[in-house]
């Protein structure tokens, strides 16, 4: 489905907001404090939303960590409608990867995704879903029966696309107990894994990134970084498969009870149905694909992408601000 919604080019008010919510969280790098790198980022964020000339619902985020968390899925309204001209579906992560932040190591990232009102699918109360993810090079190869066919399967399936012998890809997966015999799979066909200890999204826009290095992002990650990581992956123009994949028996009986079809495989445009979609990510500690926050001199750098799906336009921004601002 595309949306025929006017929508004006909003990308810099964007990356203003997810530079805030990574300057904010780069006060509590290392600090080992989840709760206060978690509230102010999330602050952050909502004000700076708030102040972009948008009216809008949080259709996806985490769920309530904390109490008074400033960004709740579906119960936080952004803007005025009696005054801003856009209507929008806003998924927001002010920091994927609290966790890397707190311990001060590398790849935590902020992010939000933005499309018209009514375009994203809110998974709740799914928690999990099954992924993968490939750049646009291997868009087009990727099919349906890619998420329950053997990893060997659908590898070779990328592989003989990408040109590429099964040995020479590189695949990202969630270091948990659950990809155990995933990665024992994937490492039979010779493939080489890189295990993220956490960033379910960071790890999808590494692999959705043209040559990037990385070929393939698989296993079982957050449901609502499903949808985020569509916005990015839609953006980037390349290709996601995803499905419900309760890991609890409770998770199983909400998701059955709310109606959700288990069976169902969402491609990006089932998960956000529109091709105005603006993905920006800006770097809080630096990872393969940006830098983090840094200080220097009374000054801070600030490193961001920029993704807009309708013209398909990627920019890599380098924003230097004055610490006495």
């Amino acid at each position: 489905m595309t949306t025929s919604i006017p929508f004006r080019n909003i990308g810099l008010e964007l990356v203003r907001v997810t530079e805030n919510a990574a300057f904010a969280a780069n006060r509590w790098i290392g600090s080992g404090n989840m709760e206060g790198a978690h509230r102010a980022a999330h602050r952050a964020m909502f004000d700076t939303l708030s102040q972009a000339g948008i009216n809008g619902r949080i259709a996806i985020a985490e769920e309530e960590r904390i109490p008074d968390q400033a960004i709740i899925c579906g119960d936080t309204i952004i803007g005025d409608p009696t005054t801003n001209e856009l209507d929008v579906d806003i998924a927001a992560d002010p920091i994927d990867g609290t966790a890397l932040l707190v311990k001060g190591r590398p790849g935590a990232i902020s992010f939000l995704g933005l499309a018209p009102l009514g375009t994203m699918f809110t998974p709740l109360p799914a928690k999990y879903m099954n992924k993968i993810v490939v750049d646009r090079q291997a868009a087009a190869a990727l099919v349906p029966e890619c998420l329950d066919a053997p990893p060997a399967w659908t590898l070779a399936l990328i592989a003989r696309v990408k040109m590429k012998e099964v040995r020479d890809l590189t695949v990202i997966v969630l270091a948990r107990a659950r990809h155990e015999e995933l990665i024992e799979e994937i490492r039979a066909t010779g493939a080489r894994i890189q295990l993220l200890e956490e960033g379910d999204v960071a790890g999808a826009l590494v692999t959705a990134t043209v040559d990037s290095g990385v070929d393939l992002l698989m296993g079982v990650g957050g449901a609502s970084q499903a949808v985020l990581t569509a916005c990015a992956v839609k953006a980037l123009g390349g290709a996601m498969l995803a499905q419900l994949a309760p890991q609890t028996k409770e998770e199983h009986e909400e998701i059955v009870a709310a109606g959700l079809d288990m069976q169902k495989i969402y491609t990006t445009d089932d998960l956000v149905q529109s091709d105005q979609v603006f993905f920006s990510a800006t770097g809080i500690t630096s990872s393969a694909i940006l830098s983090g926050v840094q200080t220097r001199g009374g000054y801070l750098d600030l490193h961001s992408l920029l993704v807009r799906s309708e013209t398909g336009t990627r920019r890599y921004i380098h924003a230097e601000r004055s610490l006495a601002m």
